[in-house]
């Protein structure tokens, strides 16, 4: 079985949908995969409680408790190794990793991000596009390179930028499409060739 660990700093939505997607037998029987734990950075992130009441591992590396980013990684990196994963899915994982971490675990790091990659890496994506008077935004699944909001594209969700919209009302449409493309995105990269 090939392990999935995501890391969350928040409610963890994302992490739900994923965590319900591979909940399903066709899941399990044809991917052989599962999610195998779910870590945060934050001991009172929502998602956590998500994770324990679906019977999965978790654990809580606190980065305020190290003095660099490069320590923080190294103790997350010994937190995720414990369990062995195919992948590792960060789903609103709000810290910047080093480049050792990420080349760590190159080709297997996987990032969601609000917008549709490369337009709007960072914050603020949704009231970006609306300032831009974009026509459409959306939602990118990509490899995580050392590079902010880069790397190989794995799927892309668009959604229309309607007249009244604010950032608010776009992200919520994004997010629907997120929990869509972001459990897609793994059951194909973990699909056997």
């Amino acid at each position: 079985m090939k392990n999935i660990v995501i890391l969350v700093s928040g409610g963890g939505s994302n992490m739900a949908a994923i965590v319900r997607a591979s909940q399903r037998e066709d899941w399990r029987g044809r991917l052989g995969s599962q999610v195998a734990a779910v870590i945060s950075n934050r001991a009172d992130a929502g998602g956590l409680a998500f994770a324990r009441e679906q019977g999965l591992a978790t654990a809580v590396v606190d980065h305020k408790a190290f003095a660099s980013r490069e320590t923080f990684d190294e103790a997350l990196a010994r937190t995720i190794d414990a369990h062995q994963p195919a992948l590792v899915v960060l789903a609103g994982f709000m810290r910047i990793l080093t480049p050792g971490f990420v080349g760590r675990y190159a080709g297997r790091l996987l990032n969601i991000h609000p917008s549709l990659l490369p337009a709007f890496p960072g914050l603020h994506t949704h009231q970006r596009a609306i300032d831009a008077g974009c026509k459409f935004a959306g939602a990118t699944v990509h490899q995580v390179t050392a590079d902010l909001d880069h790397g190989p594209i794995l799927e892309q969700a668009v959604v229309p930028v309607l007249a009244d919209d604010t950032a608010d009302t776009l992200a919520a449409r994004v997010l629907t499409q997120e929990h869509l493309i972001y459990p897609h995105a793994i059951s194909r990269l973990l699909q056997p060739r």
